[in-house]
């Protein structure tokens, strides 16, 4: 059995293999690499991408990172294709083929297939002597020095030079076509970038009646009826006019209270703080969250161009519609 030392020193020795492995790849991201980017861009078809064993899973990989940055792909099972999955082949598609020997028999059944009904083949390949090099029309080289496994056999570096030049592919599909921010939520509508994305204020934010508000020269304790009424933690202070003038919150109150109990005398303007943050309705929930954490306050007033609240925000409510996690 080998000791801790030992086991800590393996991993190390992995990563150091497999970095190296990945930094090699830099200088081989050339004009074959362009002319693919440029090929998969200008196709009216789907990128069609085959892989037997672990270079299968790579490549399943491959086609989710491009389904989500704008890129159309589909995995192709070289050996479902010979059974008919092949009917899934365009001429219209670009074919990505990966193979770290670039001898793998299932794909190599399919390149004639391919061949015949014309469709482009880009092969992600360790050796560029093989069959599936010496057919492709574009190569991207992914040879590693060696493998990460000890024996020299179970895919390691290699699986992870095939991912990396998979995601340089992607990336440089999205500047291609001008992917957006905005573009990226629409794929990933159900996650928390897709929310932080597309959630706008007004789908959160109470309204009508729902806000709390009085006016100016109201006695503080109608103040505090109406919050504690709207159960928002703040109520909005407005001029005979329904613009607004100030907000008192729950913090207001309890400052208060800690100098005096007697509110006999006091008025809604007496006690409200002037020029509360506001915020616009048409504007991304996640800029709420960003003013709420900036200012350290749990709500934000809804305003109209009149300056008039037509709406409150809490903290509590981008919480709960997921805004207030890490990115999924």
């Amino acid at each position: 059995m080998i000791d801790k030392k030992t086991i800590i020193e393996k991993g190390k020795n992995v990563i150091r293999i497999e970095a190296d492995a990945v930094a090699m790849l830099e200088n081989r991201i050339g004009d074959d690499f362009a002319r693919a980017v440029e090929m998969i861009a200008g196709s009216k078809g789907r990128v069609v991408i085959a892989g037997m064993g672990k270079s299968g899973i790579v490549a399943r990989k491959i086609v989710a990172t491009l389904n989500s940055t704008g890129t159309p792909a589909m995995f192709l099972h070289p050996s479902d294709a010979v059974h008919g999955d092949f009917g899934m082949v365009r001429k219209e598609d670009v074919v990505i083929c990966i193979s770290k020997s670039g001898d793998t028999a299932e794909l190599n059944q399919l390149i004639p297939l391919f061949k015949r009904i014309g469709v482009p083949i880009i092969s992600i390949v360790g050796n560029l002597n093989s069959k599936l090099a010496l057919e492709a029309d574009l190569i991207l080289d992914i040879s590693v020095k060696e493998e990460a496994c000890p024996y020299d056999l179970a895919p390691t570096s290699s699986t992870t030079a095939t991912l990396v030049m998979g995601d340089a592919l992607a990336m440089a599909l999205l500047e291609k076509r001008n992917f957006t921010k905005e573009d990226f939520a629409l794929y990933h509508p159900g996650g928390t970038l897709g929310r932080r994305l597309l959630l706008k204020i007004e789908e959160l934010m109470v309204s009508g009646d729902a806000v709390p508000r009085v006016k100016q020269n109201v006695p503080i304790r109608d103040a505090i009826l109406e919050m504690t009424s709207k159960r928002l933690g703040a109520t909005c202070v407005v001029d005979n006019n329904g613009r607004l003038e100030g907000v008192i919150t729950d913090g207001d109150l309890r400052r208060l209270l800690q100098k005096t109990t007697d509110l006999t005398h006091l008025t809604a303007e007496m006690m409200m703080t002037r020029h509360p943050k506001t915020i616009m309705k048409d504007l991304l929930a996640a800029v709420a969250l960003q003013e709420m954490e900036a200012h350290k306050i749990t709500q934000l007033i809804v305003v109209d161009e009149d300056h008039r609240p037509i709406g409150m925000i809490h903290l509590h409510e981008l919480v709960a519609a997921g805004l207030g996690g890490e990115n999924q």
